[in-house]
């Protein structure tokens, strides 16, 4: 099957791919559990911090590449096994197997629970590495609207982008390299050589599915001066997660951002968003955050949809 593969019929392939992974997630969800692609890949980065850890820069780049290879290297022997099969059969199996690193519906509930939920500093510890114990409501209301942006890019888009591009081999190699900053990619005592790689391919690998991300959430909420993001977005720490926050803070007039507690040390952190809108967060801005669901999933496909029908 791949031998007789042009490069045009490479991103039909992957639009089809795309198409499928979005609408099974937005059905069912994840339900790989303890065999999921990720939780595998953060076995492995476990195992190699378990018995290899150094605090050295160059043990870090060993850890990076061991698990880009294996990560890659996996999907690769996936698509080339699935090549021996009908593309009728082992079309559907990929799209299923994609659908398990797009994360929307499980990201929607997740956030979804931070506003129904009676102790939303309880609910939204699952989702941030921020200190939860010591938050207010408001604190937990505006961590699960920040969480929810940025991980549209994260979690949605970048995947999604990648899979159009590179196919199943990149679209784990883009969550290697999402879990490994999740994972060592702190400016910690312990991580502050070992994982810098990490870290900075991360910002590499998101920098333009972050600025994606925000002109879709502009566009979506009709925001048409869509570049307003930038203004404030640049001011975060990270190159990339201030976009979509701040598009979002635009977005449902709010102010995100500001002091806040990450591993029981402050972090004074610039604000996203207009200086007129209220810093004060509720379950309504949770509303607004989620409200635009049905319409994100509806441009990932029509944008798939329409590669693969200009392509064909």
């Amino acid at each position: 099957m791949l031998a007789e593969f042009s490069i045009t019929d490479w991103f039909i392939f992957n639009s089809l791919i795309a198409i499928g992974a979005v609408i099974i997630d937005r059905l069912f969800g994840e339900f790989l559990n303890r065999r999921h692609p990720v939780v595998l890949i953060g076995q492995w980065i476990t195992l190699f911090n378990h018995n290899a850890y150094r605090d050295s820069v160059l043990r870090g780049l060993w850890l990076w590449l061991s698990t880009i290879f294996l990560s890659a290297g996996s999907a690769i022997f996936i698509v080339w096994a699935l090549s021996f099969l009908p593309l009728w059969l082992s079309l559907p199996i990929i799209m299923l197997l994609a659908s398990t690193l797009l994360a929307h519906r499980m990201l929607f509930d997740s956030v979804q629970a931070v506003a129904q939920a009676d102790n939303p500093q309880q609910a939204v510890k699952y989702l941030v590495s921020r200190d939860s114990q010591q938050m207010t409501k408001n604190d937990a209301y505006k961590a699960a609207v920040e969480t929810y942006a940025e991980n549209l890019s994260d979690a949605v888009i970048a995947p999604w982008l990648y899979l159009l591009i590179l196919g199943l081999p990149g679209l784990l190699l883009y969550k290697a390299i999402n879990t490994l900053d999740s994972m060592v990619g702190y400016r910690t005592e312990k991580y502050e050589k070992y994982g810098k790689v990490s870290a900075k391919l991360d910002d590499v690998a998101n920098w333009i599915p972050a600025r994606l991300t925000a002109v879709m959430i502009m566009l979506v909420f009709k925001q048409w001066r869509f570049w307003q993001f930038y203004q404030s977005g640049r001011l975060h720490p990270s190159p990339n997660a201030g976009h979509p926050i701040t598009a979002m803070a635009l977005a449902c007039h709010c102010r995100l951002g500001g002091p806040t507690i990450y591993f029981g040390e402050l972090k004074q952190k610039a604000y996203f968003g207009r200086p007129q809108d209220k810093s004060e967060i509720t379950t309504l801005n949770i509303t607004c955050a989620l409200s635009k669901r049905n319409q994100i999933d509806t441009l990932l496909l029509a944008i798939s949809a329409l590669i693969a029908i200009l392509l064909s």
